[in-house]
């Protein structure tokens, strides 16, 4: 049961998936550490933008990796629009209200993709689908790879962006203390707005790294965003680098729970460290105390 040969191939797996759980739980806790709420629509801003990967591959042969420069811009475009145009219009500076606007677009977008995709669980096809690399004496997907290194760069692009430009000081700032932000001169709701985009632009990368080795389909997000949310919980909520160490936790927990428990249980191990935290570190591995 513990024979090296046997857990190093599920650990270097819980690694490389953890890894693209991080980029995800990133994009949600940048959101919640900004503007204070928890964006109900994350899953469905997920299918969105993995929709858009799969038709980029489908319809103009542009390989997934590829299609970064083209899926992480215009999920940026689409977040600024949803918090300027939408979520701030609706919310009216109440949370309640900012909560049942991001549940009311996931519901929109979810039954969107039904109304044009249908239910189809969709995948596609590349050259280096199914290779594997070698290491040590666990056999790795390509793709696995490729997305580990590539939620690693994005994640550390992010934290350059919070820790060495204006925008990511601003971003600090208005998190920190909202009015007083306001009485530097810093314009609150374009801070917001870019955060929103910054989350959602998270998602874009995220998708680019997962449909090689991923599928999509209407409900695809639901799983993604509850295993985020517990990340966010986990980690501390508004806490990057709890975000970041909670990825790569629960990815190697839940690919230890498929090993011995099955892999329809393997995620039960992920919701066990989460319910011991919420019972005796209610706020989390990173999270300061209140």
């Amino acid at each position: 049961m513990f024979d090296f040969s046997i857990l190093f191939p599920s650990v270097l797996n819980g690694i490389t998936t953890g890894a693209v759980y991080a980029l995800i739980a990133l994009g949600l806790t940048l959101i919640y550490g900004v503007l204070h709420i928890i964006n109900f629509a994350h899953g469905a801003s997920l299918m969105l933008a993995l929709y858009a990967v799969y038709f980029l591959k489908d319809k103009l042969g542009i390989d997934p990796y590829l299609a970064l420069p083209l899926v992480v811009p215009g999920m940026f475009a689409l977040g600024y629009a949803l918090q300027r145009g939408v979520i701030n219009r609706a919310g009216h500076g109440k949370d309640e209200n900012i909560l049942l606007a991001t549940l009311g677009i996931s519901i929109v977008m979810e039954n969107l993709a039904l109304l044009f995709f249908k239910s189809d669980t969709r995948n596609i096809d590349t050259a280096y689908s199914l290779s594997t690399v070698a290491i040590g004496p666990a056999m790795i997907a390509v793709p696995k790879l490729v997305a580990f290194a590539g939620a690693l760069v994005v994640s550390g692009v992010l934290f350059w962006i919070m820790g060495r430009t204006d925008l990511g000081r601003a971003i600090r700032a208005v998190a920190k203390e909202k009015e007083g932000a306001k009485l530097m001169g810093i314009d609150v709701d374009h801070v917001y707005a870019m955060s929103f985009g910054i989350g959602l632009a998270c998602l874009g990368a995220a998708a680019c790294f997962l449909l090689p080795a991923y599928y999509v389909n209407p409900q695809v997000g639901s799983g993604f965003v509850l295993v985020a949310f517990t990340i966010v919980v986990l980690g501390g909520m508004g806490s990057f680098v709890g975000a970041l160490v909670g990825g790569f936790l629960v990815g190697i927990v839940e690919s230890l729970g498929g090993l011995y428990l099955g892999e329809s249980l393997g995620q039960i191990g992920i919701f066990a460290i989460f319910i011991g935290v919420v019972l005796f570190r209610p706020e989390g591995m990173f999270g300061a105390r209140a």
